[in-house]
């Protein structure tokens, strides 16, 4: 039995309180579920700036009446330090997703950005300090990498941040580290790479790559790559994150706590052979796209290439990745033909 295994075993039997932030997103409604499916306490909070009800009515839709009956969702903004105290009260795990993402996102309103990620997050670790929380796992990022070349990205070495964005993401790992040796306060960072799967928004200008793309194939439209196609990121399917946040939050060797994590499966996809993969996946579902994509400039503040060591992970989380892309794509790939029809 795994590290993973034991802890969804062992769950339904013991049930915690955990705070979900953001959990109205892609990330945080598909951490409500598993939790919720494991008989676990819930507590939701969200101001729906990038989440949607949609999201909490399709999780309620795939548990029990008695597991819904078990989530209190509060409106909120962590920017509101009240709110955040709010949240907090009475929980034994944190899992903070809410964030405002995306690199072009930032550099066209760096302002929100930096309230929302910097000073939302500096509440929710002064609220969850006060509330005596078991722990505090929160969404990091591999854009804190920046422009250091090395491949594959390891905890211990960054480069200089290319975007906003990516300076509050290293912020809060700074916050989170002083926090824990000001306060004896437990802290886990989990930096995700690329993550997709269901209920991820493929709408917007800010929309990832993955449901970006597979939207516009479902719907006959052309299909854009920033580049020439080569720029090579390491995909993380849904799963395997929520794995990590679960594994993070009850971890207690302390070895392993007070750390920051890549989350990730240590591949490398181009984005040529995304297209391919996606276009593949979807011919097998019966949706047939023969156009090629459309190439045009770089986009500014990407970095050219991202692959993740996990080893850390791995031996000190027992985090063990179940899907590669490819098995992702798959199991993702008629929720989205779904959605989209």
């Amino acid at each position: 039995m795994n590290a993973y295994q034991a802890i969804v075993d062992t769950l339904p039997r013991a049930p915690r309180t955990w705070l979900i932030t953001g959990v109205a997103g892609f990330i945080g409604s598909n951490l409500l579920e598993t939790l919720l499916k494991l008989d676990q306490r819930v507590v939701g909070l969200d101001n729906f700036a990038t989440g949607h009800q949609r999201n909490l009515d399709e999780v309620k839709s795939l548990v029990s009446p008695q597991q819904w009956s078990a989530f209190n969702f509060i409106q909120g903004d962590i920017r509101n330090l009240e709110d955040c105290h709010k949240a907090c009260a009475e929980v034994d795990y944190v899992l903070h997703q809410a964030a405002l993402g995306s690199v072009p996102r930032s550099i066209n309103d760096p302002i929100t950005t930096n309230s929302t990620n910097i000073d939302g997050f500096l509440n929710m670790l002064v609220a969850a300090r006060d509330a005596g929380v078991k722990s505090f796992t929160y969404a990091a990022s591999s854009s804190t990498y920046g422009d250091h070349p090395g491949l594959p990205k390891v905890e211990d070495t960054i480069g200089k941040p290319l975007s906003p964005y990516a300076v509050t993401k290293l912020v809060n790992e700074l916050y989170a580290e002083v926090f824990a040796r000001t306060y004896g306060f437990k802290t886990i960072g989990l930096r995700y790479f690329n993550v997709f799967g269901k209920r991820q928004d493929p709408n917007g200008a800010y929309a990832a790559v993955i449901p970006k793309w597979t939207a516009a194939m479902i719907n006959g439209e052309e299909v854009f790559i920033n580049g020439d196609g080569q720029t090579s990121r390491d995909f993380c399917y849904i799963e395997n994150t929520v794995q990590a946040n679960l594994l993070a939050a009850t971890a207690t060797d302390d070895e392993a706590l007070d750390q920051v994590y890549n989350v990730a499966v240590s591949g490398r996809t181009d984005l040529n052979q995304l297209f391919s993969a996606l276009r593949q996946t979807l011919n097998l579902n019966g949706v047939n796209y023969t156009s090629d994509p459309v190439y045009r400039d770089f986009r500014a503040g990407d970095v050219r290439h991202s692959q993740a060591d996990i080893s850390k992970a791995h031996r000190l989380l027992g985090y063990e990745p179940q899907f590669d892309i490819a098995a992702g794509i798959a199991q993702v790939m008629p929720w989205y033909i779904r959605f989209l029809k």
